[in-house]
């Protein structure tokens, strides 16, 4: 088995051809890999109607088509904890992320990816489309389309900002008692997060804190938090890189009226899934 990354592209001349057969031939890899990496989403296809991913080994390949098989052993090799379902509303459904599960997927694959997981696990089966995104390291509450329409809506709840979000995170260090914004540019655009002390364990240095966001920008909470001297634990980028523990910072409920029935949604995350202090080592 090859340990670096690497792409194949390989023309389909003859209509008799399979995909698992001439990416067989094409590569050093055997046909159930081949079968392994589609199922785990590796394989494309570009055809008439632009690439997508291949997923069924019987279908049908034209002359002129193009096969595409993204390897990167560290993706497809990755396992993640199973994700939760907290709400089925039909439309729409909630669930928990745990840390390291993508938000979406990429070309090199999507099996460890939340909306992967929802269509292969949410019964009766549905198309999942990603609204919104939660880090790959934060754990915490996602909300999935299942139609497009439905989509589009809880995306410009989002873009209006009438969606809250409620975060929970666990920092180095003690946070003074009085609530705390911050606007700072995240990416050279606006970036606003409300913070909150909960709860200072005075033994080992840190607090636990309520966050809420009125922006959502690529790692907004803890590059905020770090700024302020306060890095989320496990935090590797933005705090301590030698860290060994889980970063401590989950989405712990969603709230927004719902425009078709106009009714308010409140979702919550089990308060076993939420950070807490006293599951930190000492």
């Amino acid at each position: 088995m090859q340990s670096e990354s690497n792409e194949y592209h390989v023309k389909v001349v003859n209509d008799e051809h399979n995909a698992v057969d001439l990416l067989a031939s094409a590569t050093d890899f055997s046909k159930q890999k081949i079968k392994q990496f589609m199922q785990k989403g590796a394989v494309w296809l570009t055809d008439k109607n632009g690439s997508h991913r291949l997923r069924r080994k019987s279908k049908k390949l034209s002359a002129g088509m193009t096969l595409h098989l993204y390897y990167d052993p560290n993706v497809l090799n990755n396992i993640v904890d199973d994700a939760l379902l907290v709400a089925d509303e039909g439309d729409y459904s909630v669930w928990y992320k745990p840390r390291g599960m993508l938000s979406q997927g990429s070309k090199w694959g999507d099996h460890c990816a939340i909306n992967r997981w929802v269509e292969q696990h949410l019964e009766p089966q549905r198309p999942a489309f990603i609204v919104h995104r939660l880090d790959r390291f934060a754990s915490g509450l996602v909300l999935i389309a299942h139609k497009k329409k439905t989509a589009a809506l809880l995306a410009d709840l989002f873009q209006k900002k009438k969606i809250t979000k409620n975060y929970k995170v666990i920092v180095h260090g003690e946070f003074p008692p009085e609530r705390m914004t911050i606007n700072n540019p995240v990416g050279n655009k606006q970036a606003v997060s409300h913070i909150s002390l909960i709860q200072y364990d005075e033994k080992r240095n840190k607090s636990l804190l309520a966050v809420d966001i009125e922006t959502g920008r690529k790692h907004q909470i803890r590059i905020h938090l770090a700024g302020k001297g306060y890095p989320v634990i496990g935090d590797r980028r933005y705090g301590n890189k030698d860290e060994l523990t889980d970063l401590q910072l989950s989405a712990c409920s969603l709230s927004f009226v719902y425009p078709v029935d106009e009714i308010e949604k409140k979702y919550e995350l089990d308060i076993s899934l939420h950070p807490a202090l006293k599951n930190l080592p000492e």
